[in-house]
């Protein structure tokens, strides 16, 4: 469709997708859901001033073009992100360390899957200099849908691993469907800002150059040794920071600049987030939770405890550490085997105190309690109160373990 005559000389649009917050001038997209129909509201939008609806069966698609023909009349630079763990961070330090520079916009929360995308593209304006898109995918396609809504003019991939295996099917499916963006890239004479320490993201970018017959532009960077004086916690997070700093110099702003935008960057959104309460010591890492993240999180928190590191400071080695940790999702035929290898890892490292939440637990040889939720968590806590701790909270957004944070 075209839709020049909807966004013809227009500096920004408004896009609602929900009928309560339509405002005169205003695009209603009438999308439909398992539990609503915005088909229901779209007369009624119509006389609350919306300039026009998207309607029917097609919706979400008419909308993906609408944001496609916007980011084509915006017509500047794109850098989109994708990757199994770091994303989110990724593009907010890269963000921080753009807007040293630039007017960056980049996308809010999650926005990362087939309505977020759009939805990310059509809040641009021309004040914009330049946007970062976070992508997500959980099936093979997802990428190649995303990339042909955006039109990135550059790549970033921070690593894969085992996630979302369920709809992947195995980690080849992973890495196929996140190389989706370098082929894109490839086909369209872009740039890659790529990990050169990342064998798996090597192999990617070969297979990309091969299957488009041309040799792909590529700034490289180093996993280097963790940034010091930053808000983030753990050592994993030296890979997020080395990406946003190589974007950074790319379009000019300096080594020491990146660092300083990096160093004043707090994290607020549970992701790597250290937070000190009236009685312990907090590691929050509860937005997102694969085989992959959980490894590195044990990992650093662990290494932590042992070298009398805190993320606050206060407690020492001495202070009993404690792992409170959510299932992982959407793992399919992996679920038990995968939530077995976190457990043996626990034993290995002889934790102090292990606390589980979700009943893919259960089926484990973990010698841990095990709860179903995290409501059932905090009545134990109540009960048996945590106290001088260090504490790792690591699990998915769906396991909520957030809410525990109060009783901590």
């Amino acid at each position: 469709m075209d839709w020049n005559f909807l966004i013809k000389n227009k500096t920004s649009v408004n896009v609602t997708t929900d009928s309560r917050k339509v405002t005169p001038g205003c695009v209603f997209v009438a999308l439909k859901g398992e539990h609503f129909d915005g088909n229901d509201y779209a007369e009624q939008a119509l006389k609350d001033g919306a300039e026009y609806v998207i309607k029917g069966e097609n919706a979400l698609a008419e909308l993906q073009d609408l944001a496609r023909a916007w980011r084509r009349q915006w017509g500047k630079q794109i850098l989109a992100i994708t990757g199994t763990n770091g994303k989110t961070t990724t593009k907010e330090l890269t963000a921080a360390v753009l807007r040293t520079k630039y007017n960056v916009l980049y996308t809010e929360g999650n926005y990362n899957n087939s309505l977020g995308v759009p939805l990310t593209l059509l809040r641009l304006t021309k004040e914009h200099d330049f946007a970062i898109v976070e992508m997500g995918a959980s099936h093979p396609g997802d990428i190649k849908e995303l990339v042909g809504v955006a039109e990135p003019d550059f790549g970033l991939i921070t690593n894969v691993g085992r996630a979302h295996l369920q709809g992947f099917g195995s980690f080849e499916g992973v890495m196929r469907t996140k190389g989706e963006l370098y082929d894109y890239i490839a086909e369209h004479h872009g740039t890659i800002f790529r990990n050169e320490d990342n064998p798996y993201l090597r192999e990617m970018l070969e297979l990309a150059e091969k299957n488009v017959n041309c040799q792909l532009s590529i700034v490289n960077y180093h996993a280097s040794p963790m940034l010091s004086g930053t808000h983030l916690v753990g050592d994993y997070n030296s890979e997020n920071i080395q990406a946003a700093l190589c974007v950074g110099e790319y379009f000019g702003i300096s080594r020491k600049d990146g660092e300083a935008a990096v160093r004043a960057y707090v994290p607020t959104n549970n992701r790597s987030q250290a937070m000190k309460t009236e009685h312990n010591d907090l590691v929050i890492d509860a937005y997102n939770a694969n085989p992959t993240s959980m490894q590195a999180a044990i990992n650093a928190f662990s290494n932590s405890s042992k070298n009398g590191l805190t993320a606050v400071g206060g407690l020492t080695s001495d202070s009993e550490a404690v792992y409170i940790l959510g299932s992982m999702r959407e793992l399919g035929d992996y679920t038990k085997l995968e939530h077995q290898n976190i457990a043996n890892m626990l034993l290995e490292r002889k934790a102090d105190a292990v606390f589980l939440v979700g009943n893919e637990w259960k089926e484990t040889t973990a010698p841990y309690p095990v709860f179903e939720n995290v409501e059932a968590l905090a009545d134990y806590i109540l009960k048996h109160p945590l106290d001088h701790c260090r504490i790792l909270v690591k699990g998915s957004r769906s396991n909520q373990l957030e809410k525990i944070i109060p009783y901590l």
